[in-house]
């Protein structure tokens, strides 16, 4: 899962960066001080696989990945080349979807750069900028392809789908249901607002509120967090965070809850293989078929599939051993068509 972190100046988005990605990545109190882009991974939390490693004895374990791209704040004309935000709106069209940093806290030491506390004026800024910097893409692809839309029944095609695209943009409205080809639109992306607020504050506080209710609208996620909390955090052991995080109102860290969050957003689950050499978890789109699911592995696999030879991972927890799974009738033997859920146990045949 590849993530690009967005947000106003001054809104806490690097300070959050820092605090998930356990980075070093500048931090300041005065707008662009995020000059170059900075980009951190890190694996995405997952008991199963430590279950599984100890229950295997096996060599090595490895988690699926969480990457973040973290770019200079957006303010009005970033879209439009104002500022140091459109520099860099080039580094995250690849994402899969957007974390937007909204801030909700108040602190005489950080401005705003704008006046006072407003997080759906925000939201609007920034959403309006990264539309813009898409009109400017689909603007440039519309002056190429215009020139030979007369002789060619495709291209006439792409001008008439951008035409519409470029209507639903500069009018507000959703360009859901167009065909955008290969265009990486960041306007149409899934995004994942990111409520920042002060310490204690993350119950009933209305400007959180406002951002639910606009995700609500806009079929997107929302997940509260303290940056300066999250910053605290990285300097305590595993018994103090989790008190800590108690103390705080939060039953998890905030990458734990941007994880949550962004799986259920792009709507991925993780299946797992196992054995003495290595115990791996594996991204894929809930609804995913096995044969595809192969794929991920090796495109060998995906290419010579035969069977797919499948455990749920609680059965095999409770059965001790895969050998123990597979006498008791838990270990499936499916088909390429067998849609994979989350926590399966996969052991894929195939033959090239």
């Amino acid at each position: 899962m590849k993530l690009g972190i967005v947000g106003l100046p001054n809104s806490g988005k690097s300070t959050i960066f820092n605090a998930i990605m356990h980075a070093g990545a500048e931090a300041a109190f005065y707008p662009f001080s995020t000059v170059n882009p900075n980009t951190g991974m890190v694996p995405v939390p997952d008991n199963r696989l430590q279950v599984l490693y100890e229950m295997y004895k096996a060599k090595a374990v490895t988690p699926a990945t969480l990457e973040m791209v973290d770019i200079a704040g957006l303010v009005k004309g970033s879209g439009r080349g104002e500022g140091l935000g459109n520099q860099f709106l080039s580094h995250i069209r690849e994402v899969d979807a957007i974390v937007h940093v909204v801030r909700c806290f108040t602190d005489d030491n950080v401005p705003h750069v704008y006046d006072g506390i407003d997080p759906l004026r925000d939201i609007e800024t920034v959403n309006l900028e990264l539309v813009f910097a898409d009109l400017e893409i689909i603007e440039r692809k519309l002056a190429k392809v215009s020139k030979g839309a007369r002789t060619d029944k495709n291209l006439l095609r792409e001008e008439e789908n951008l035409i519409k695209l470029k209507d639903a943009l500069e009018s507000g409205q959703s360009a859901d249901g167009i065909d955008c080809g290969d265009l990486p639109l960041l306007s149409q992306k899934p995004v994942l607002y990111a409520a920042n607020v002060n310490e204690g504050e993350t119950e009933n506080n209305p400007h959180v509120e406002k951002i639910f209710g606009h995700a609500k609208k806009n079929k997107s996620s929302v997940f509260v967090s303290c940056a300066k909390l999250e910053s605290e955090l990285q300097s305590l052991d595993d018994e103090e965070r989790e008190l800590f995080l108690r103390e705080m109102g939060f039953s998890q860290t905030g990458l734990d809850r941007l994880i949550t969050a962004g799986y259920e957003l792009l709507g991925l689950i993780s299946f797992l293989t196992a054995g003495p050499k290595e115990v791996r978890a594996w991204t894929i789109k809930r609804g995913c078929r096995a044969q595809q699911a192969a794929g991920k592995i090796h495109s060998d696999l995906e290419r010579g599939f035969i069977r797919a030879e499948v455990v749920a991972y609680d059965d095999l927890v409770h059965s001790g051993t895969y050998a123990a799974a597979k006498e008791r009738g838990l270990v499936r033997s499916e088909g390429k068509e067998y849609v994979v859920k989350d926590g399966d146990v996969m052991l894929i045949r195939f033959n090239v």
